[in-house]
């Protein structure tokens, strides 16, 4: 919003950098800024049940909601092999979660990027051109992103990454053709694995070579720290773009600039 917008838009957050989104409990606060706002962004989804509750609460008929969700095609979370399976139901239904983290993908991003500046244009047509020339800046530096993702994966023989953590990465490697090893499905609400899942995980990383183990942002890289202690494989971060610290916020950091780290990270990761 913020790249297509500028300072176009009056744009706040009702949550905190750093704010686990999951168990957030909205204020009455919040309930006042939907009550006089225009546009609300959003996940959507599962995961975002408070928001669904809060908006249901909201007398706005001008209020327009971007669900993310709603903006791409939508892949089901899966348990790879090694996996621990987070919902005991899901082994008993025709089918399982979907994954909310759509954003993990340039290609996702830029869709969403899309659908945010259409509501603006349609909200706010006096700025339009404005918002539309911005876009178009932001969407060609998200296709340099996704090119640089796409020469790092075609230009490595590996293709292979293991995560001793949560994975809400879905998106991006079924983009990339990448595959993946994990300890726990995106939205998994684990913190702790089993002894054999761990050994699995080792053993991939020896049998394969694999030369790093990523944690994600806010991890406390026990699992992941304990697989690079067996292996000697070096400990990465992949951010997922979830969620960001405050000094990071404050600095003004970008999904660019966090999916840049990450293409680096990858590019060591698959070498």
């Amino acid at each position: 919003a913020r790249q297509i917008a500028g300072d176009r838009i009056s744009l706040s957050m009702l949550l905190r950098p750093g704010t686990e989104s999951h168990s957030y409990e909205p204020t009455a606060k919040d309930m006042i800024a939907l009550e006089h706002c225009d546009v609300f962004l959003c996940t959507g989804g599962e995961g975002d049940q408070w928001v669904e509750q809060l908006l249901g609460a909201v007398s706005n008929p001008n209020l327009q909601v971007v669900r993310m969700v709603d903006c791409v095609p939508l892949l089901e979370e899966e348990a790879v092999e090694g996996m621990l399976h987070h919902h005991e139901e899901e082994e008993h239904s025709e089918h399982g979660e979907f994954d909310e983290h759509v954003w993990a993908s340039p290609v996702n991003a830029a869709a969403i990027a899309e659908e945010i500046c259409a509501v603006f244009c349609e909200k706010d047509p006096d700025n339009a051109l404005f918002y539309q020339t911005n876009m178009r800046s932001y969407h060609d530096e998200l296709m340099r992103l996704d090119s640089l993702f796409r020469g790092i994966v075609s230009g490595s023989s590996r293709k292979t990454l293991v995560v001793g953590d949560r994975f809400p990465f879905r998106y991006l490697v079924e983009e990339y053709g990448l595959s993946y090893f994990a300890a726990f499905p995106g939205c998994a609400s684990d913190t702790g694995a089993s002894a054999s899942a761990i050994a699995f995980l080792v053993e991939k990383v020896k049998a394969e070579g694999i030369p790093a183990v990523f944690h994600i942002e806010f991890s406390n890289c026990k699992i992941a720290g304990v697989i690079c202690e067996e292996t000697g494989a070096e400990l990465l971060e992949f951010h997922s773009c979830h969620n960001v610290s405050a000094d990071d916020f404050s600095a003004g950091v970008t999904y660019l600039d966090l999916m840049r780290r990450n293409a680096e990270n990858l590019r060591e990761a698959l070498n």
